[in-house]
């Protein structure tokens, strides 16, 4: 066998294709090797989650776990039935790292640190023989006619392979994309996921750090209920990025410029909110109503910009409050309209949308229906999630699908 030719070669060190080459390698696979084009593998994994890597999440049922997924959820089940959160976590323990769950359901290593995560991936790599190499740039790739395939560098040097696991990461570089279409398969067009919203509304001015616990934000069809976070550019929380990974692709096509409705109660009807302000004014007509926030979770600097916002004086009392104050204050407390500008990437997740058509794969191996031994896994496909360590589970799921079937094809087929 000559020295250049591989049983499996990855392309990509991050997640995915690490976890699928120690999956192939701990099966018997030998002679791999994983191709990094950067100077640095697992770069991801190291600065996620504010550098603590949200591993998975604790969602242990395959049915609720493929509920985060705006693309790929129906092509998820399948995969997730063979190896899902609670065998990611099993795994991690298997190779010495414990995970600890947090109260919203992420998961992180109990070190509390992404290095432990990425010492155990290039540990588990090193220890089954697996090669790494970086600064290494794919040119090319096809198949050959007595099998397998051959992978061209950047430096002119070849390299054979009977196996190719695909892992690019996302498709935003032209590179990835165009080892994809050597590879023979379409692609939808990536755009961004996970991203909050630029706002210039003064209803936010100099709010920065304050939060909602719970509000109801809609947008091109859309609506999601969660936590929202005012910053100095606009909107963010678990309640934002929800909401763009879900519309990605509508907001693309509209370029970023879109209306953004906000009911920041959470989910109090407008009716539900007349009676409550009813109330206040019938119990404590003479206060001041830019004093006390009424509505639990909206302080009380936010509560009193909205008002300012519905007309309400500072100092005006509740039996000085007219119909269409009243009228106003509701708007802004259940539909309140912001108009967005722009987005920012999540610094925590960098996430696309788009990739691999699914349609085009074995989803129990990630093998191409088209060509034999060709696997994908990652990013690379079209496969998303929320945020949460959802995309990290994708990663792990399909890494791991594609890894052990090489090995299952190796041990059926051996090497002559």
């Amino acid at each position: 066998m000559s020295k250049d030719h591989h049983q499996l070669i990855v392309i990509g060190g991050g997640a995915a294709g690490f976890f699928g080459a120690i999956a192939a390698a701990e099966q018997g696979v030998e002679r791999v090797l994983i191709l990094e084009k950067s100077k640095e593998v697992l770069t991801k994994v190291r600065i996620s989650g504010g550098g603590r890597c949200n591993v998975t999440h604790d969602c242990l049922d395959p049915r609720e776990l493929v509920k985060s997924y705006p693309r790929g959820h129906r092509s998820l089940h399948g995969p997730f039935h063979r190896f899902h959160a609670a065998d990611t976590i099993a795994w991690f323990e298997d190779h010495g790292v414990t995970l600890k769950t947090e109260t919203d359901g992420r998961m992180f290593p109990s070190s509390n640190t992404s290095e432990t995560i990425v010492n155990c991936l290039t540990n588990a790599a090193r220890q089954s023989g697996i090669e790494v190499r970086t600064r290494c740039k794919v040119t090319g790739l096809k198949a050959l006619a007595e099998g397998g395939y051959e992978i061209l560098l950047d430096d002119g040097a070849s390299l054979t392979t009977r196996h190719v696991l695909i892992a690019t990461g996302g498709l935003r570089g032209a590179e990835a994309r165009e080892t994809v279409r050597d590879a023979g398969h379409e692609f939808s067009t990536p755009v961004p996921s996970l991203f909050t919203f630029h706002i210039d509304d003064a209803r936010l001015a100099d709010l920065q750090g304050v939060s909602v616990p719970s509000a109801t934000v809609s947008a091109m069809g859309q609506k999601m209920v969660g936590p929202v976070l005012i910053t100095h550019w606009g909107l963010s929380g678990p309640g934002i990025l929800r909401l763009s990974a879900w519309a990605a692709r509508e907001f693309a096509e509209c370029r970023y410029h879109f209306t953004l409705l906000v009911n920041w109660t959470g989910s109090l009807r407008s009716d539900e909110v007349e009676i409550i302000l009813a109330k206040e004014r019938k119990a404590n007509s003479t206060r001041s109503i830019r004093k006390r926030s009424l509505i639990e979770g909206i302080t009380i600097r936010f509560w009193g910009r909205l008002c300012e916002a519905a007309g309400i004086e500072d100092g005006q009392t509740w039996a000085n409050l007219t119909k269409q104050q009243t009228q106003n204050l509701i708007n802004q407390l259940c539909a309140a309209e912001f108009q967005v500008t722009g987005k920012s990437t999540n610094k925590d997740e960098f996430v696309t949308c788009g990739g691999v058509h699914l349609k085009d794969l074995n989803l129990k191996t990630m093998e191409s229906k088209a060509h034999p031994g060709l696997h994908f896994a990652g990013e690379v496909l079209d496969i998303d999630g929320i945020t949460g360590g959802f995309n990290f589970q994708a990663a792990w799921t399909t890494g791991y699908l594609a890894g052990s079937a090489i090995a299952e094809s190796e041990q059926a087929h051996p090497c002559p």
